[in-house]
């Protein structure tokens, strides 16, 4: 039953990809990126901005502030405590979707104007 249910839910995404085709522009698609590429900025650089502030503030706490700790500052998740991971993990999340938005929006905004130049 759950086969046959994503048999489905395929077809119908397919042909609901299929008409949208026809009704949204290349026009319309670069705008619709560029909104998504916004509004990902808006949302995920203060909050990656704010995570950051609140693990360089866990990790002076400790004493213990590696250099360049902000290139990759996942690696010292590890050694955080569980109340730490909670106060950091919120804004990991939001500053994650909100990159992951501003990617794809970006990306959709090309793609828009590349099809609208063929």
């Amino acid at each position: 039953m759950l086969e046959i249910s994503l048999l489905l839910a395929a077809l119908v995404g397919i042909g609901l990809l299929g008409y949208m085709i026809t009704i949204v522009t290349p026009h319309v698609f670069h705008n619709i990126g560029l909104v998504m590429l916004v509004v990902g900025l808006v949302e995920g650089v203060p909050t990656g901005f704010w995570y950051h502030v609140v693990l360089r503030r866990i990790l002076i706490r400790r004493g213990h502030l590696p250099p360049k700790w902000w290139i990759h500052p996942t690696r010292h998740h590890a050694g955080l405590t569980p109340e730490e991971h909670r106060r950091i993990r919120l804004w990991f999340v939001l500053g994650g979707i909100g990159y992951a938005i501003a990617v794809a929006g970006g990306l959709a905004a090309i793609a828009g104007l590349l099809i609208e130049q063929l």
